[in-house]
């Protein structure tokens, strides 16, 4: 089942994603700039390749959440070099803080 919902934080819209998959579940909250996801996706990847770093994405991981709520609160433990270029996000950021520098 894929769930999207509005979601608002501090006046900022985003949309938040649920996707379930079998034995885990997808978490993204996202707008038109950049996300943050559960730790069922790797942001290294857009880091690794030399294609697709040149995007530029602005993206945040976090491990060991089961809900958006727990996503929006919990620390991020991989971010994308362009997240902390453009954005000053940094590891360990609340998820929240970090969605809240996008613009």
């Amino acid at each position: 089942m894929i769930t999207v919902k509005p979601l608002e934080v501090e006046g900022k819209h985003f949309t938040a994603t649920t996707v379930e998959l079998p034995k885990t579940t997808l978490l993204v909250i996202s707008n038109d700039v950049g996300y943050i996801m559960c730790a069922a996706l790797d942001v290294d990847f857009f880091d690794a390749n030399e294609k697709l770093k040149k995007r530029n994405v602005i993206a945040g991981r976090a491990e060991g959440v089961r809900t958006i709520d727990q996503l929006l609160h919990a620390p991020l433990a991989k971010i994308t070099d362009a997240s902390q270029e453009l954005y000053g996000w940094e590891i360990g950021m609340i998820g929240k803080d970090a969605l809240l520098k996008l613009e």
